[in-house]
């Protein structure tokens, strides 16, 4: 009970590890969609994409990629990126900007990338392995 009103973190690395595990996955099922012509041709169709057919596949793609790399926590800052350029864009040119109230989630995966942008892949990632990052958990 101590610990539930300190200013501690509790289980900061093992939980922002499963939460990067999640968002992976979420990303993933939304990026396979890019493997699904008939999905794919229903978003060239929208008024947003009228004039570039190519980008549902483009950001399609970058969720799919993204979230593979997220699971892995492989190169997880550009993942990171890569997910906050394609949500952004979500988010403010496809939906107009409304994140206060109409488009909370495309928007929420671009906080949630911010958050692994500045905490990187945490102790379970292959950044750590590849990149033999030093710093001691606790």
């Amino acid at each position: 009970m101590k610990k539930l009103f300190s200013a501690e973190p509790i289980w900061q690395n093992n939980g922002l590890f499963i939460l990067r595990i999640i968002v992976g996955i979420f990303l993933i099922i939304h990026g396979r969609e890019v493997f699904d012509a008939a999905k794919m041709e229903e978003y060239t169709k929208w008024d947003t994409f009228k004039t570039a057919s190519f980008m549902p596949y483009v950001g399609k793609a970058s969720e799919f990629v993204a979230g593979a790399l997220l699971l892995l926590g492989l190169f997880t800052r550009v993942a990171c990126l890569i997910t906050i350029g394609t949500f952004g864009y979500i988010t403010f040119f496809v939906g107009k900007g409304k994140f206060w109230m109409d488009d909370q989630h495309p928007f929420l995966f671009v906080l949630l990338a911010l958050v692994f942008f500045f905490t990187g892949p945490v102790k379970f990632g292959l950044d750590n392995y590849f990149f033999k990052r030093r710093k001691t958990y606790y």
